[in-house]
């Protein structure tokens, strides 16, 4: 009996012990379970638990769409046109419609206006190169260009790309663009609620007469021969003048933006500059045509492009609101002398009709 107790007793630790044995075990393995969880939840970006991983200088990169679209001429000929579009994730937001930004020049390609996408947050915006300029097609075909066929340009880009609601921007001649393309969408009485609806505008330092910007051009020119002559009473050459007018007209910084100073060196040399565009003035749509979207005239205090020549806008819109801005201490590229301030008013007033 005895031997059968310690034999009893002899088995009673073995299994304790084998079952604490278990236990750790299990312990340990609950352990290595949790350890592995937190690392793929708490993973930092470094590792190779994310493969979609963005260094700390990416964060904000906004995601692009690049490419071509084909245009027509009503002689049958084709050609293509460039495009970006930045975010386009958010290209159908209910809550911040796209904006879609139109180059001056004529034939300054669009990149100078790259810097909006920095300054206008969330937003999805497109560019692209009107025909004649940047990666567009340039014919050699004078009668290829006008601003009707540009404004087609713009309706068949808007279709092609699927935008259904959006802002539309345009600085210098690209405001006169967007003027023409409200304008010929509300005397368009076939225009119906499936076509692409604009919600607002902004016309930024754009000229509502082509020949009184030019003699604003020519007068701001006699200023500073009058106010800028060298000690030896001689009068500025052409390029110490020209320096001058940049400096004070048209963007006033020490140097003019790598973007910007790219974008004119590129421009396009077919159909170019107010000798394209002449005798252009604003006319009212005709009697009967639909509303036109409400709209933003802004401006540099310093701008060739000056009050006197988009005052006349006033009498050509016919939208019930049409607010003016003018921005301090900035002239024709507001975008660069003051960025933040430019983009806020950008933003804020298409919020007010997104």
């Amino acid at each position: 009996r005895c031997n059968q107790a310690q034999q009893a007793s002899t088995m009673t630790f073995t299994r304790w012990i084998m079952f604490n044995q278990i236990i750790s075990l299990l312990v340990a393995c609950i352990i290595c379970l949790s350890r592995s969880v937190a690392t793929a939840f708490l993973a930092p970006p470094s590792t190779p638990i994310s493969t979609h991983k963005k260094s700390s200088s990416s964060l904000h990169a906004s995601s692009t769409n690049e490419g071509f679209l084909q245009v027509s001429r009503p002689d049958g000929s084709e050609h293509k046109l460039s495009y970006r579009v930045v975010r386009p994730m958010n290209l159908s937001s209910q809550q911040a419609a796209p904006i879609i930004a139109l180059h001056g020049g004529p034939s300054i390609p669009s990149n100078y206006l790259h810097p909006l996408e920095d300054v206008v947050p969330y937003r999805s915006i497109v560019f692209y190169d009107q025909l004649g300029c940047g990666k567009s097609d340039q014919p050699t075909d004078i009668t290829q260009y006008s601003i009707g066929d540009s404004v087609l340009d713009l309706k068949v880009l808007l279709k092609k790309l699927g935008v259904r609601r959006f802002h539309l921007y345009g600085q210098s001649y690209g405001g006169i663009l967007a003027f023409e393309y409200m304008k010929s969408v509300a005397s368009d009485s076939t225009t119906n609620e499936d076509d692409a609806k604009c919600l607002s505008a902004i016309l930024s330092s754009a000229p509502s007469n082509v020949a009184q910007v030019e003699g604003e051009f020519v007068r701001l020119l006699d200023e500073l021969k009058k106010t800028h002559s060298k000690d030896n009473g001689e009068e500025l050459t052409d390029a110490e003048l020209e320096a001058l007018f940049q400096t004070n007209h048209q963007c006033r910084m020490p140097e003019m933006p790598p973007k910007l100073k790219e974008a004119y060196a590129n421009a396009g040399t077919v159909w170019r500059g107010t000798d394209a565009i002449k005798d252009y003035v604003a006319a009212p749509p005709a009697e009967g045509a639909s509303r036109m979207p409400s709209s933003m005239i802004m401006r540099g205090e310093h701008d060739f492009v000056s009050e006197e020549c988009i005052d006349p806008w006033k009498s050509v819109f016919n939208t019930k609101f049409l607010r003016y801005k003018t921005m301090k201490g900035c002239s024709h590229h507001g975008l660069f002398e003051d960025g933040a301030t430019y983009g806020e008013l950008i933003d804020s007033f298409c919020a007010e009709y997104d």
